[in-house]
């Protein structure tokens, strides 16, 4: 093999502060295309992103040159930035410091990305996944 191949794969959950209700229909859109431009961004490709009014998960391809920290650190901090500067301006809105992250194989990428774009049928029927839905803090 001349090039580097790798097949990595992140579910990451992360939440807004103190759960506040601050992803409004509204704005949902919004902060998923922030999202996602700061994915490309930073050459992780967008397989699934959803969540519900008080939290966001997102499942991605990772290139091997970036940490999980450092990701996520530019993901919540531009789309944070995009919300208070560009959509609502002087209005609050914040991430909570803490996040989720888990590994997900090849065979379960299906699995995870209907689990993710599915949010806000799982949460009103009370059909999500415990472990996927913790986000320390």
């Amino acid at each position: 093999m001349r090039a580097n191949f790798t097949q990595l794969y992140l579910h990451y959950v992360w939440a807004t502060w103190d759960r506040l209700p601050l992803i409004t229909p509204d704005i949902q859109k919004l902060v998923s295309a922030s999202i996602i431009k700061e994915c490309e961004q930073l050459k992780c490709t967008v397989i699934a992103v959803g969540g519900i009014e008080d939290h966001v998960h997102l499942l991605t391809s990772f290139p091997p040159t970036l940490t999980i920290s450092d990701l996520i650190k530019q993901i919540k901090g531009s789309s944070s930035h995009f919300m208070t500067h560009e959509v609502k301006p002087g209005e609050f809105f914040k991430w909570q410091g803490s996040y989720g992250a888990f590994t997900v194989s090849h065979d379960a990428i299906d699995k995870v990305a209907n689990y993710i774009r599915n949010q806000p049928i799982h949460h009103s029927q009370k059909s999500i996944i415990s472990t996927w839905e913790l986000t320390p803090g």
